[in-house]
């Protein structure tokens, strides 16, 4: 056999050898997905699946009202509290009669 028909022969061994590769990815496994057919045929066939809601574009609301909460959030607790001076006693008491 000459060199020429000797390389034919391996490359279309090689070529017909890297469709059987594909055989190897099949599993005898189940998928996490397995048995939601009917309900991804569902979603297919649905018409319109977005809440129409969705397209509302003007959401309504206290601008105001929604920069003093914000403010609220960002800046810390102001400090203006008065202090007490005061002594809790925790423990019995030791008052004789």
């Amino acid at each position: 056999m000459s060199k020429s028909k000797l390389l034919l022969v391996l490359l279309g061994t090689g070529l017909l050898a890297g469709c059987a590769a594909d055989y190897l990815h099949n599993y005898d496994t189940m998928t996490l997905a397995s048995g939601d057919s009917q309900k991804a045929n569902q979603l297919l066939q649905t018409v319109d699946p977005y809440n129409p809601v969705s397209n509302n574009t003007k959401i309504e609301g206290d601008g105001a009202r929604s920069v003093g909460v914000v403010q609220k959030y960002k800046l810390p607790p102001s400090s203006s509290a008065p202090s007490t001076n005061m002594t809790v006693n925790v423990g019995p008491s030791t008052s004789a009669n």
